[in-house]
């Protein structure tokens, strides 16, 4: 396993739509396995594959004192309700923003293993899993902003926490 860079803004393999993997063979479980060394490093509780530079439909989440989740080829099937978040990004650090997410949600994907998977989020996970899936589509937080002043620059103590 290995630590990796992450992409920062605006680098273009951000706003690309990432590609659906076809075969989840020994380079897929590879890259899960940066991936969650990568987002515990940088104190994270998502990332996706696209933040790492590798335009794939893979996304982890490690939400505290829960398992990771390991999603490939996630997709949405269903929101509901609307409810105001604070969101930060790994690849924009420093900063922070409120923006509207779901209650919750309700998706579709396959584990590490390839075995479908369902879930059905709410709160933070729902936040979480909104964010990275965002992130799979070329999507980042900042989109979200109901106008660029409201994004807002955090003190230097704060660092680049973010989703």
């Amino acid at each position: 396993m290995a630590i990796v860079d992450i992409r920062l803004f605006p680098d273009p393999v951000l706003r690309q739509k990432a590609k659906r993997v076809r075969n989840i063979d020994g380079s897929i479980q590879s890259l899960i396995n940066n991936m969650i060394e990568t987002m515990r490093a940088y104190s994270g509780v998502g990332l996706a594959a696209s933040q790492i530079g590798v335009p794939l439909r893979v996304t982890v989440i490690e939400i505290p004192r829960e398992e990771v989740i390991t999603l490939i080829n996630p997709e949405i099937v269903k929101r509901k309700g609307e409810r105001i978040v604070e969101e930060g990004c790994l690849s924009i650090p420093g900063y922070k923003g409120e923006i509207k997410r779901s209650q919750t949600i309700k998706l579709r994907g396959q584990d590490r293993h390839g075995k479908e998977i369902r879930l059905k989020a709410e709160e933070l996970l729902a936040q979480v899993l909104e964010h990275e899936i965002d992130h799979l589509n070329g999507i980042l937080y900042i989109d979200h902003l109901e106008s660029p002043d409201k994004l807002v620059k955090l003190p230097e103590t704060e660092g680049g926490e973010g989703l």
